[in-house]
């Protein structure tokens, strides 16, 4: 029987999971803002689509919405309702509730959403965390910045990403900052700056147990790009290597403390100058910045087709499994470029899996047999890129599409 999975996605991605569900002969509804009509979505895999006007950016009326979606449920039976960015996570868990419709719901939701939750059920589960404390309360705020010394990081609670991330070096910066957001201050925490290398784990969650990691580390965290310009690069891992073996003991424990039974996630962990991983947040969702072609790459699996796969042996009542066609190591870089289209043509070589056909970007995804010649070629590419393409653009408060 055709199983109807509703999509909600005020970004621009999603592509594959929703050809994934109807290639597996599902009905597939989009939900998406008025301001994507003529994005490339796979209209051919869209069975309906309806928009949402955007209240600002990303940010929908929820009443409004949740009476367009009571329509939906008059008209169809609906059997699962999938949020494809981090900004769609809270709507999607706010219609399962409201309609009683299987999946992750509003309590869930916010350890995978809101970096305060994070920290707080890391915390309370004994997972490595940077030092960190709300900002509610001015005493108590003192209190952790007398003991933890600067710099510290000031975060948005539910900004996707590095955006909005503010770097504090010291105590009246600090207030001064509070001073500026005024009654906003609640949506931010305030994190210990802790040094060191950031890496990302991809997952595939099928009850209650990781069937599917891709181990990466940024050889350019999102923070540095998105604060100071430049050039994104991350890279796979040898899943032998104790680095792997680390980030996996930790995300495991990330993942079944936070509670999720089913889906895609995407981890962020630093390992500290001590050699400790520390985590940093957590998102039910597939990578964004094209990190899903790399683990593809690397792999042989595609994230948004296999999480397709998932949900639909989930409401046809099939078990799941996914297979690794590959083993060898991929690598991404992706950066802006002053020109609309430039020319990919000196960065051809065996080693390119595909550029990202993206307006005033640049991006290429590797693959190759061993580690060293991806950096080689991640080495390469950032050189000819900074010389000859590179356009940098201020910081951003926000995500923007």
């Amino acid at each position: 029987m055709e199983k109807v999975i509703v999509c909600i996605s005020s970004y621009y991605k999603g592509y594959d999971f929703m050809v994934g569900c109807k290639e597996l002969g599902n009905k597939v509804i989009l939900i998406t803002s008025e301001g994507l009509k003529e994005e490339n979505w796979p209209w051919d895999s869209i069975d309906e689509v309806y928009y949402m006007p955007e209240v600002e950016k990303y940010v929908w009326n929820l009443d409004h919405f949740i009476d367009g979606f009571a329509y939906l449920m008059k008209i169809h039976e609906i059997d699962a309702v999938v949020a494809l960015d981090d900004f769609d996570v809270e709507k999607a868990a706010l219609i399962r509730e409201t309609f009683r419709i299987p999946g992750m719901g509003q309590t869930t939701y916010r350890y995978f959403r809101d970096k305060l939750a994070m920290r707080q059920k890391a915390q309370d589960s004994e997972i490595s965390i940077p030092e960190f404390s709300s900002v509610f309360n001015d005493a108590k705020l003192q209190r952790f910045v007398d003991k933890v010394p600067g710099p510290w990081v000031l975060k948005p609670r539910s900004e996707a990403s590095a955006m909005g991330i503010k770097k504090i070096n010291n105590q009246e910066e600090l207030w001064q900052v509070l001073n500026d957001l005024g009654h906003n201050r609640i949506n931010f925490l305030l994190e210990s700056f802790k040094p060191g290398d950031v890496y990302h784990v991809d997952c595939l969650v099928y009850n209650n147990k990781v069937v599917f990691s891709s181990f990466s580390k940024y050889l350019s965290t999102p923070m540095k790009v998105s604060h100071e310009g430049g050039v994104f690069r991350t890279i796979t891992l040898d899943k032998k290597c104790d680095d792997v073996k680390g980030l996996n003991k930790i995300n495991l424990e990330v993942l079944a403390s936070f509670g999720i039974r089913n889906g895609a996630t995407h981890s962020e962990f630093i390992k500290g100058e001590d050699g400790t991983f520390y985590f940093l947040e957590t998102s039910s969702r597939v990578g964004g910045a094209h990190i899903p072609d790399m683990v593809e790459a690397a792999t042989g699996v595609n994230i948004w087709k296999e999480w397709a796969k998932l949900e639909t042996s989930l409401l046809s009542n099939e078990v799941y499994k996914v297979k690794e066609t590959k083993n060898i190591f991929g690598g991404l870089i992706f950066s802006l470029s002053k020109d609309k289209h430039p020319n990919k043509s000196e960065f051809e070589n065996e080693n390119v899996v595909k550029f990202i056909d993206k307006d005033y970007h640049i991006g290429i995804v590797y693959e190759a047999k061993n580690q060293e010649t991806i950096l080689e070629r991640l080495d390469e590419a950032t050189q000819k890129i900074t010389q000859s393409f590179l356009s940098v653009i201020p910081p951003k408060d926000k995500a923007t599409s």
